[in-house]
């Protein structure tokens, strides 16, 4: 079992940065950032594998940046030059084994 908890999400105006942090209970190989906005699916954001190779969303490349502190068990999103369509439910997602393990989600909202 992996827990995963989410931090650092909340209101900002477009234009604005907002940095997410998710704390993973034990190492896991892959840990990424997904999204889920009103009426549509959820969607890969952002993640990253252990070895520190990263795969973006074309809609956010540019803007968001992706890092892990393996020592910490910790990865972060750094979101700049946000977009009211950037507006989501963020949700941390470790994969260890075959296995999907997801945060409880944390609220981005972006006025323009």
């Amino acid at each position: 079992q992996v827990q995963l908890v989410e931090s650092g999400g909340g209101l900002v105006q477009a234009g604005g940065s907002l940095r997410l942090s998710c704390v993973a209970s034990r190492r896991t190989t892959t840990l990424g950032w997904y999204r889920q906005a009103p009426g549509k699916q959820r969607e890969l954001v952002a993640r990253i594998i252990s070895g520190g190779s990263m795969n973006y969303a074309d809609s956010v490349k540019g803007r968001f940046t992706i890092s892990r502190d393996n020592a910490k068990n910790t990865v972060y999103l750094q979101m700049n030059s946000l977009k009211p369509e950037d507006t989501a439910v963020y949700y941390c997602n470790a994969l260890s084994g075959f296995k999907n393990y997801w945060g409880q989600g944390t609220q981005v909202t972006v006025s323009s």
